[in-house]
Parts: structure tokens; sequence; C-alpha cells
């Protein structure tokens, strides 16, 4: 058996990859485009990291989604979370949970898919904004 990706429903196609690859910084790996079907797919991975994949899917007739609870939250191990965190507040982005212990952070996607960021390696020292940035909202 071998993991091959998670699927998440959006409303907005380019809205979503404007996310997800500009802002984020994954990388379109794949996509499938079904005019009977009336739908895309997009496939997404972190940049070399091909294996753990995101499929965008979009159904071109407009549909409201809900998110249950049984799903939680996408995650990614970043770099530097404060340079990513800058970035992404700097494009627009709400931190919603900052990265106070310089370890883990929460954003959220277009269509409110909860998304944790978590620095590679050990936590980085507390630093501000960051240390003393309170949550906003939910994640």
């Amino acid at each position: 058996m071998k993991y091959l990706h998670t699927m998440v429903r959006v409303t907005d196609l380019d809205q979503s990859l404007a996310f997800y690859c500009n802002k984020l910084g994954l990388v379109e790996i794949d996509r499938n485009v079904s005019e009977r079907g009336r739908f895309t797919l997009v496939f997404l991975a972190a940049p070399g990291d091909g294996e753990a994949q995101v499929e965008l899917t979009w159904n071109w007739d407009p549909e409201q989604y809900t998110m249950g609870r049984a799903f939680g939250h996408l995650a990614y191990q970043v770099d530097d979370i404060y340079a990513l965190c800058a970035k992404l507040q700097a494009s627009g982005v709400t931190i919603n949970r900052p990265p106070r212990d310089g370890h883990m952070a929460f954003v959220r996607s277009p269509d409110n898919v909860s998304i944790e960021l978590l620095q590679k390696g050990e936590a980085l020292p507390p630093r501000e904004p960051w240390a003393s940035m309170p949550n906003t909202g939910s994640w």
C-alpha cells in the first residue's frame, strides 16, 4: 500500500492556485480537465517532494462545501517558519496561530482548509512580532 494524495474541493481554482502555489510555495505536478465530468483536478506537492500530494478538485458547477469535523488539516514541514509566515502575511494571508514557539503555525486556504506549518528540525528561538502575536479565528 502507498499513500497517494489528499483531495480538497475548491470553489475558485485560480484563487486556490494563487494561495497554494504563489503564497505557500507548492508546485503543480499534474492537471486533469474533464469536459464531460465538468471538473478539473490539479495535483500539487512541495518542491522536491512529489510523493505527498494534495489534489485540488474544482467542480465547474457552483456548489457549497462544508467542513466536517473528521478532517483536521494539511501539514507541511518548512525550512524557516518565520520567513514563510512573513511572506504569507505580506501577501494577505491571516496567520491564525502564529509561530510563537518557533515551531508551529496555522493558516487557512481561501476555502477555509486548515494548514499546519512545522519548522524543520529544532524550533527556532522565539522572535517578534510572532512571540507576542495572539491567535486569530480558528485553526
